[in-house]
């Protein structure tokens, strides 16, 4: 028997708000949380001596600093010294959701005072947790102390560096013993890491999968890469699916669902009085590669086409049935165009009559990197969950592409305020990475 997947607990921290409820409230009612450099605490030490190799007017996605204290019992005073700001902003969004999906109990243990619920085997919990980059303050702070001032680096250095570390510092807190992995893609990180969740439970390595990408790379050096490449927007203004857009806004944050088996979670339900929820259910996953480009996606989206069609043929499910479609685009000029072509090319291709929406959440909050497919899945959920589908932030001229009227009538770019579609029952989030990574995820509204 096929193994369904569905999410049962979901936790984030977003320039919008640190946790679910804040952020998704304030994307609704179109929050401006854009942080200008000059305004950060560490301004005058870290930004201001490399102003020079910075956009002018910078802004960035900040998240609002968060009192690790405020949750009993989590940290102790190791992991103060031990664990990076990545690994701690992880392990309190995984706290989150596994509170949510009421897999957590309070035991006599000082040295480990959470643990599973009874029902839970600790061999059958995977844990996926990636990150786009690595921790570049670390590597700069290291590497200058120890260039200019001839220091030691720290004996934590490697152990904070390692991407997989972000996984196994979860799966260490949490007692989590099955597989730990850990994702590096770019900005598809965070979708090929709940692909990795989905697998395992699909393929009966784990019952409960903690999938999630974090991104903690609000850091000159990066910021002055990306200007390099032309990337960032001249203005600071996140303007996806605009006709005047010219780049993203960079930005960081932490995202982290719970997948679990649904049968395993059906039991959970039926046997406790905990009141646990299925949130959505994770139909198909779709996976491809452009082999095109370092950093450009193919012109017209075939790339992205190949890994929406997957999704749909994985989940045996027509271009028809889909109402929703929380869109990559980051506000550049190739990337959004190339998005929107190859949605409609399928909407054309399975000759759809069906009104299709389509928003991405970075006008709101900037472009988490490796950690924006995670948070906008998360969005995704809240979307099949209340129907309210948000908007995209700053779009005020739309793009237009040179496709058939029939099509282009179809696909709705929702703008200026959210909308609310009571019959949605299926969406796709997509995530595209540099190198030519495309994913997609399909998502079901649970109905019992």
């Amino acid at each position: 028997m096929s193994r369904r997947v569905v999410i049962t607990g979901v936790g984030c921290l977003t320039p919008l708000g640190n946790s679910v409820k804040e952020s998704w409230s304030n994307l609704l009612n179109s929050k401006k949380c854009l942080t200008s450099i000059q305004d950060l605490p560490n301004f005058a030490d870290m930004y201001e001596p490399y102003l020079n190799h910075l956009p002018k007017d910078l802004k960035v996605g900040k998240c609002k600093p968060f009192d690790y204290d405020s949750i009993e019992n989590l940290f102790n005073k190791q992991d103060n010294r031990r664990l990076s700001i990545s690994m701690k902003n992880s392990i309190v969004t995984t706290y989150m959701a596994l509170k949510q999906a009421k897999l957590l109990k309070l035991s006599n243990n000082t040295e480990n005072p959470l643990e599973w619920i009874d029902s839970i085997d600790p061999l059958k919990v995977s844990t996926s947790i990636g990150t786009g980059l690595p921790a570049i303050n670390e590597i700069f702070q290291e590497s200058i102390s120890m260039s200019l001032k001839n220091k030691k680096p720290s004996p934590m250095f490697i152990p904070k560096i390692l991407s997989n570390m972000i996984a196994g510092s979860v799966s260490i807190k949490f007692n989590a013993q099955g597989p730990s992995q850990n994702t590096s893609t770019a900005c598809a990180t965070a979708n090929n890491s709940i692909i990795d969740g989905f697998n395992n439970i699909k393929n009966n390595y784990s019952n409960v999968a903690i999938v999630g990408a974090t991104e903690e790379s609000l850091h000159p050096l990066t910021i002055a890469g990306f200007h390099r490449l032309k990337s960032l927007s001249t203005t600071s203004n996140s303007r996806p699916f605009d006709a005047d857009r010219d780049g993203f806004v960079i930005s960081e944050g932490t995202g982290v669902m719970i997948l679990e088996e649904l049968e395993h979670a059906k039991r959970r339900i039926s046997q406790s009085d905990l009141n646990v929820k299925i949130l959505a259910e994770l139909v198909s996953c779709g996976m491809s590669s452009d082999a095109y480009h370092i950093t450009s996606p193919m012109e017209h989206g075939e790339g992205a086409q190949r890994s929406i069609e997957m999704a749909l043929s994985n989940g045996n499910i027509a271009s028809s049935d889909i109402d929703y479609i929380n869109a990559h685009a980051t506000s550049t000029p190739v990337g959004d165009q190339a998005e929107l072509f190859a949605i409609s090319k399928i909407l054309e291709k399975q000759n759809s009559l069906k009104d299709l929406y389509v928003s991405s959440n970075k006008g709101a909050m900037g472009h988490l990197l490796g950690a924006s497919g995670l948070v906008e899945s998360i969005f995704t959920i809240m979307t099949l969950v209340t129907g309210n589908i948000s908007h995209t932030l700053n779009l005020q001229n739309e793009l237009t592409l040179p496709i058939s009227s029939s099509i282009s009538n179809k696909i709705h770019l929702v703008k200026h305020k959210p909308i609310q579609l009571e019959s949605i029952k299926y969406a796709i989030t997509n995530s595209f990475g540099f190198g030519g990574v495309n994913t997609s995820l399909l998502f079901k509204k649970w109905e019992e």
